[in-house]
């Protein structure tokens, strides 16, 4: 569907179209990082043996991360005295950006994608790899040496991770001949990358979830030494802006991964070939 109007000559049908699917897929985001988050905070509680959030929403606090969504964009707004304030404004939506961005390339069907770039997987780790300077001016923006300092770390930390990030992948693309996210998953037709390249499964999961800056790599804004890391003075939307940022990139790692070694949306050995597309990529 999606391809087809590509094909097609661009007007306001084609604009207003694709404007709508980036809605419903925002949309649809927004509810993968809403309950994300529960899901991260019912785990953490269970380890620590605590019960997490079970107020809001019913016994499972369903309805708990909603609420603190409503609670930062009521919440006042407040920019240091001191601060850049261009760049303490702006450091947020460049961090953000780039995670909405890289979700064009993802192939969720063999007829649902926004754009089919010859080298989309390029594509993904170019424009992820801009996120680094929203987090770094962030960091500088704010005028203060705990966000700094975090800011730094957050920047070594994933740069550093970017280079096995990257290389993992080299594997797929040999196998696979080409840098097109579309190319890759009918590569696997006859058996997911996964079962040929489990180390490099291994290797990108252990680099993708230190670039994502969770547990245990949430070093750049561990409380016990940096406060709140980059975005110590940040509040409100702004605060969230940096959260959003990195569960977005939680979708997208996930989506990537399920591309590049799951299959995507074909069923493995071209068994099951009746289930929906968009069902195995699920």
């Amino acid at each position: 569907m999606i391809q087809d109007l590509l094909q097609s000559s661009p007007g306001w049908f084609n604009f207003f179209f694709f404007f709508i699917f980036g809605a419903v897929l925002l949309l649809v985001v927004l509810g993968f990082v809403t309950y994300s988050i529960l899901a991260e905070r019912k785990v953490m509680g269970y380890i620590q043996l605590r019960h997490g959030p079970n107020q809001l929403g019913g016994r499972f606090g369903l309805l708990q991360t909603v609420a603190d969504v409503l609670k930062l964009l009521l919440k006042e707004d407040i920019i240091p005295k001191l601060a850049d304030r261009p760049m303490f404004i702006l450091a947020p939506v460049i961090a953000f950006a780039p995670s909405f961005m890289v979700l064009a390339t993802i192939p969720f069907t063999d007829r649902f994608q926004f754009a089919d770039l010859g080298v989309g997987l390029l594509y993904y780790v170019a424009v992820s790899g801009l996120t680094v300077f929203g987090i770094l001016l962030g960091g500088w923006a704010s005028n203060n040496k705990y966000s700094l300092l975090g800011g730094a770390r957050a920047t070594a930390q994933m740069i550093s991770y970017e280079i096995p990030l990257v290389m993992s992948v080299l594997g797929v693309i040999l196998l696979s001949g080409s840098l097109n996210l579309n190319d890759i998953v009918h590569a696997q037709k006859h058996g997911w990358f996964i079962l040929l390249q489990p180390i490099g499964f291994i290797v990108f999961l252990i680099a993708s979830t230190a670039e994502l800056s969770r547990t245990p790599f949430d070093l750049p804004e561990s409380e016990s030494e940096l406060v709140a890391g980059y975005h110590t003075e940040y509040t409100g939307f702004r605060w969230a802006f940096f959260m959003l940022a990195e569960y977005v990139y939680l979708f997208a790692m996930t989506a990537l991964i399920t591309v590049l070694f799951f299959g995507g949306w074909m069923a493995p050995f071209g068994f099951l070939d009746f289930i929906p597309g968009a069902v195995w990529f699920a």
